[in-house]
């Protein structure tokens, strides 16, 4: 039985970069298919697909490499767990080195990075961090 799917879901990404897939399947759901949307918005990776399996659809997440072979997602990690949630609001969305990097955040209007969250005025639960 899995707990944190999201935690599984970034765990899969991280796995894949360090053995340079191109690509990595994940067992899919809106929230993780958000992660994706939000990933490819801000250019972390090519694009995601979803691909029809019987038991449960998959998501396909298209790894993204620099033209010589570097990995672009440096560092990609959950910040608000099952066991101790984290929240933040409009004012309080941290700056992921100093603008570098973003936060997911799930709000009511959708999973969004810190930024959009900040242009729309939400705040909400943070996912995860990436650079």
């Amino acid at each position: 039985m899995m707990t944190d799917p999201v935690a599984d879901m970034l765990t899969r990404v991280r796995n894949a970069l360090l053995i340079e897939r191109p690509y990595v399947d994940i067992p899919h759901s809106k929230l993780k298919e958000g992660i994706a949307q939000v990933l490819q918005r801000e250019g972390y990776i090519w694009d995601y697909e979803i691909v029809e399996a019987p038991p449960q659809n998959v998501l396909r997440v298209n790894l993204k490499y620099s033209p010589t072979g570097e990995r672009v997602i440096q560092h990609i990690c959950r910040v608000s767990k099952p066991g101790r949630r984290l929240y933040s609001g409009v004012k309080d969305t941290p700056n992921v080195l100093q603008g570098l990097g973003i936060s997911i955040l799930s709000t009511n209007k959708g999973v969004l990075s810190n930024r959009e969250a900040r242009q729309q005025n939400v705040g909400g639960e943070l996912l995860c961090e990436v650079w």
